[in-house]
């Protein structure tokens, strides 16, 4: 049978189980009264172990921490089924620039496409909760820059950006087959240009 947590461990869960968003170390810290850190991560080490195997699950993402359903009961408190809202590609592909490159400008996210990004797709995003507006870019302009949120590593069920497929993994995927397949047709088509005579045009 699992140990009962120690004292620092319970006062933990109890705030925990009483916040109303996730909590970083630092603010469980300064909650209980400017407890040592090293001490709260200990903690709360422990009463994610004491979760493991229970119907709730204590977890950090984004550096915060919460209490989850276990995944394989998820189900059970679902009462009705939520209509699935799917992204654009347009949107699924900004989503994707922004976690890959964040912080990222509106110009920056336009010339990684190629293509102009509309006002609304990034609206999407941030009405989502998974992107967030986190500044401006100290140049010209001053344009707005945004970042992912912990919403996002929470939906996808990431631990931190670091978790995010790298570059081997999409391609055994197959998500990067088709820019694989536009950037050879490219690089041929520039191959062939250099050979060929000039048009009328040039």
């Amino acid at each position: 049978m699992t140990a009962r947590p120690g004292d620092l461990a319970r006062a933990l869960e109890a705030t925990l189980f009483a916040a109303e968003t996730p909590m970083s170390v630092e603010a469980l810290a300064a909650h209980l009264g400017n407890s040592d850190a090293d001490e709260i991560r200990d903690g709360l080490q422990e009463l994610a172990e004491h979760y493991a195997d229970r119907g709730l699950h204590l977890v950090e993402r984004g550096k915060r921490w919460h209490f989850e359903t276990a995944p394989d009961l998820a189900h059970l408190l679902r009462r009705e089924r939520e209509q699935v809202r799917r992204l654009s590609r347009a949107a699924t592909e900004v989503l994707a620039i922004v976690a890959y490159h964040e912080p990222v400008s509106r110009a920056e996210i336009e010339s990684i496409r190629g293509v102009q990004t509309a006002k609304g797709t990034l609206d999407v995003l941030l009405e989502a909760g998974w992107v967030r507006v986190t500044g401006r870019r100290e140049v010209p302009g001053r344009p707005v820059i945004y970042a992912t949120t912990p919403d996002f590593l929470d939906h996808f069920g990431l631990d931190s950006r670091k978790d995010l497929p790298g570059i081997d993994e999409l391609r055994a995927t197959g998500m990067l087959d088709p820019v694989d397949d536009a950037y050879d047709a490219l690089m041929g088509a520039e191959d062939s240009e250099d050979f060929s005579e000039p048009s009328e045009s040039e």
